[in-house]
């Protein structure tokens, strides 16, 4: 059995210490879930849901990158919205992300929930489940 493996990069904003950017065990990556903030650890796009969901995919993928996926090894997402009335505009921002980054045609699963999050500025939460090869 493999050992759980911890996937740290600079590409994407430091974890809170009581987590990590994701864990790789085997052949499966689990990334944590990914706010709006930049690697230098700032806050960004704060009321714009598209801008928040393209930097929090942005996030997502430097991590896959890190443990050796991509989007395309990705089998599902789960999205974190505050309101029903941003579902829209994230749909839009995620659709334009993943329609480069899908080569084989085939999209990840997806779930959306809505929800409060972790800070007040916060408008979309995503995390990932990858499988590798």
């Amino acid at each position: 059995m493999s050992d759980k493996t911890v996937i740290s990069t600079t590409d994407a904003p430091a974890p809170m210490p009581v987590f990590s950017q994701g864990v790789r065990k085997g052949n499966i990556l689990q990334v944590s879930g990914q706010g709006s903030v930049d690697p230098s650890g700032e806050f960004v796009f704060t009321g714009d849901v598209k801008g928040q969901t393209t930097r929090v995919l942005q996030n997502i993928e430097a991590i896959l990158k890190a443990g050796g996926a991509s989007i395309d090894d990705v089998l599902m997402l789960r999205v974190y919205l505050t309101t029903r009335d941003n579902f829209t505009a994230m749909n839009e921002a995620y659709a334009e992300f993943m329609s480069s980054r899908t080569p084989s045609g085939v999209l990840p699963s997806r779930t959306t929930v809505f929800t409060g999050l972790p800070l007040p500025e916060m408008l979309v939460e995503i995390d990932a489940l990858a499988v590798l090869s």
